[in-house]
Parts: structure tokens; sequence; C-alpha cells
């Protein structure tokens, strides 16, 4: 028994059916995948909205074709009730006053290069910000908010160079990184709504801020963060109005403090630390939120279990739409990353591996990735970077290459930044770029 395509009138879908193409391109659609199973009669709606036709997969039999579910789908959960029966609350969806439309105008070599550093300037302002707030020392808020404003612009010409960097990138102390990525993947999120650079900058200036709060926690209460008892817990949330206290006097705008005082608010009102909920949570420290928490399922950490992977982090974060997060948020933030996010170390059709190095805005399931090992998982001498959807454009089904599974964080022989990256179009080391 095989599985095969039918096409199939909008008006004729069933919950349970699982959508395998559209009658339009899927980037011209908010659905943020490539292949969903039907879940509710919402997802018929949205539909019949955007489309005439759609085509479903079906399983193939002898006497009859009936409806399957494919056997690893793409997304979601299989089997288990969407949000383990968690409460749902439906919004009407996100207005953007004014939304800009961005377009990358340089190469993602040419933006690594001029953004090489700037992380790591990043890192210093953070660093000398976080000092004097532990020792009550003079906050200059100026070199952070300098970076900020450079960060912003390099997300703007190019989104994927400064995600990259901070997903390879190393830091010794885990607050500091936490806030830095979090601040990237708000940022790349931010550009995919459309807010311009003003609401951008206070966007990533709060995310950057919002855990300043955590130099006023034991540092051993911090190194077991999300294994704590109930009584260690309810110290750790104070730490969010810790750092509104911290901030209280800094002059800053009404935007940046309402990142750092919402970021933990969730969508159902299930956050801290005021348990506000829905369109009460402002939309900037909604974005932080997502980010924030998207960063710490998949952020590495010594004595905690392996993170999770970004695609089942992903997952993860689409059966939780309209439950601790708005819906159309979450798919804007997955068109955003896409499905298997920069940084994936994966494993591919034929066996090759490598990691993700930029998402496909128009094919999602086939990203760009650089390979660093053969097909029987031996390190290359040089890695190259191979453009799923590009090399998947004129070949058969047969031929297709294509992301088998995401492997663990640290496997072994996918180290980035031992290789040079050659492509068709460019060449540049890696490890060259990193060690600056």
């Amino acid at each position: 028994m095989g599985v095969c395509q039918r096409k199939i009138a909008v008006h004729d879908l069933e919950v349970g059916m699982f959508v395998s193409d559209l009658d339009r391109p899927w980037h011209q659609t908010p659905f943020p995948i490539q292949g969903f199973h039907i879940r509710s009669q919402d997802d018929i709606r949205a539909l019949v909205s955007h489309c005439k036709w759609v085509a479903i997969d079906v399983a193939e039999t002898r006497d009859s074709v009936e409806l399957t579910k494919i056997v690893r789908p793409a997304f979601g959960t299989k089997g288990r009730r969407r949000g383990e029966g968690r409460e749902e609350l439906n919004l009407p969806p996100l207005s953007i006053r004014e939304p800009v439309t961005y377009r990358t105008v340089t190469t993602l070599k040419r933006e690594m290069k001029a953004s090489n550093g700037l992380l790591e300037d990043a890192g210093v302002a953070l660093d000398g910000l976080y000092q004097a707030f532990a020792t009550d020392g003079i906050k200059d808020l100026r070199p952070v908010a300098a970076v900020i404003s450079k960060m912003v612009s390099s997300v703007v010409r190019q989104p994927d160079a400064l995600l990259w960097l901070s997903r390879i990138r190393q830091h010794d102390d885990h607050v500091y990184r936490h806030a830095l990525n979090t601040s990237v993947w708000a940022l790349v999120c931010g550009r995919q709504l459309g807010l311009n650079e003003g609401l951008l900058n206070h966007l990533g200036l709060g995310c950057l801020l919002s855990q300043v709060g955590k130099t006023r926690l034991p540092a051993e209460l911090l190194s077991r963060e999300g294994q704590l008892v109930p009584e260690e817990y309810a110290l750790y949330r104070t730490y969010v109005e810790k750092g509104m206290a911290m901030l209280e006097d800094s002059g800053l705008s009404r935007a940046v403090l309402s990142v750092v005082q919402g970021h933990r608010e969730r969508h159902n009102g299930s956050g801290f630390p005021e348990g506000v909920r829905g369109d009460r949570i402002p939309l900037l420290a909604k974005i932080a939120g997502l980010a924030e928490f998207f960063e710490s399922l998949i952020e590495p950490r010594e004595s905690f279990a392996e993170p999770m992977t970004p695609a089942k982090a992903v997952t993860l974060l689409y059966d939780m739409r309209n439950i601790e997060f708005q819906g159309d948020l979450v798919e804007s933030f997955i068109q955003a990353i896409g499905i298997y996010p920069t940084g994936s170390l994966v494993e591919l059709t034929d066996g090759q591996r490598g990691i993700v190095v930029s998402p496909s805005a128009k094919r999602r399931l086939w990203p760009r990735v650089m390979v660093m090992t053969d097909r029987y998982h031996a390190p290359l001498k040089a890695a190259k970077v191979v453009d799923l959807a590009k090399y998947n454009e004129s070949r058969a089904a047969a031929e297709i290459l294509a992301i088998k599974e995401c492997l663990a964080h640290g496997t072994d022989g996918l180290d980035p930044a031992g290789y040079d990256v050659a492509s068709s179009e460019s060449r540049w080391s890696l490890s060259r770029l990193i060690s600056r």
C-alpha cells in the first residue's frame, strides 16, 4: 500500500485529512508549513478563504482509496491531543499599522563579514551593563542601544546572517547568550511581520534587557533554571519585577519597558508576573515571549537534558498556537525561521549530514544545507552548500534530496567552525569568520 495525491475542492475537505499541496504557492498563504493535517473547522475555513482546491494524501489499496495520515507528518504531534486539553483563546488576526515590506539587499557571505563582530560587541556591552546592575554602578545604556541599532540594520539587510552567527557562536555566560539569541530570533520575526525599524529597535533592546532582573537572583538558582521546586520557582518568577524596578529611572521608552515586563506573559493567561492574557499583552512583548521560549527549548545548557532539535521546537510551538502564544504570531514566526531553522543539524535522505544555513521562503522543507559528511558520515575535507530547493527543481521524485531527520546537538563530525564553505555562488571560511 502506497500514498498518492488526490485533488479535492476545498468545500469537500474534512477534519483529519492531510493537505499536501495547494493551488497556489505556499508562501502566498498564511500556512506556515508545506503539508499539514486539518485539525479543526477553522483550518478548513482558512483553506476556503485562500484556495479553490488542494491535494490531499490518500492511501492506495487494490479495492479502494481511503484517507490516511502519512507515516511521519512534517508537522504536528501524532496521537496527542493538541495543547493537552488546555484552553484555547482565539483573537482577530494581528494588524500591523503601516507594515514595511523588507527586501534582502545583500548576500549571506557579505553580511556575515559585515556583522561578524557585532555579537561580540553586543556581548561586551551587555557584560558591562549587567555588571553595573549587579554592583549598583552607573548604568549606561548607550552602548547596548548602539549595538541593537546595528543588529536591526543587519537583519533588515539580510535576516539569515546574524541568525547564523548567533546559532554557532559560543558564549560562556548563559544569561548573556540567552538574551542575545532571543533578540535575534525576535528581530527576524519582527522583520517578517513588517515592523518598522523604530519598533525593531524597541523590540531588540527590550529583549537584551529582559534578563537584567536575573542579576538579583542567586547564581545557584539560575544554574538549575528549569529544574526548580515550587518554592524556588516562586523566587525565580520575581526576576521580571526586579528587572522593571532596576530600569525604572533609566529613561527607556514605554515600548522597551513593555517587552521587559511582558515577555513572560502568555496568551492564555498562564504566564507571569501579572497573568494577563490575549490582547492585553503588547505586541512587542508577545514577539519577545515567543522568541525567548523558542530559544529556551533549543539552547544547550551544562547539566541539563539534551536540548530539543529546532525542528521539534517548531512543532511544539505549532501545537501551542492560540494556547500559550497567539496563533497567527506563531505562524509568522515559523514563516520567518523555517521548519528547519538556521543552525539545525540534519541528515539528508542520501545519508549526508550537515547544518541548515538558511531557510527557503518558497519551499520550506528544502532549505540551504552546509554538508559536512559523506553518506557514510565520514567528515568531508571541504564542506559544500546545497540549496535543496534549487537542487530538486527539475528532478524526478525518485531523485529528490531532502531532509530525513534532525540530529541532536553536538553530533560528532558536525562542527561548522572547522570548514571552508564552498557553493556554486561563493566560498568563504566560517572558521575564519567566527574566530575574528
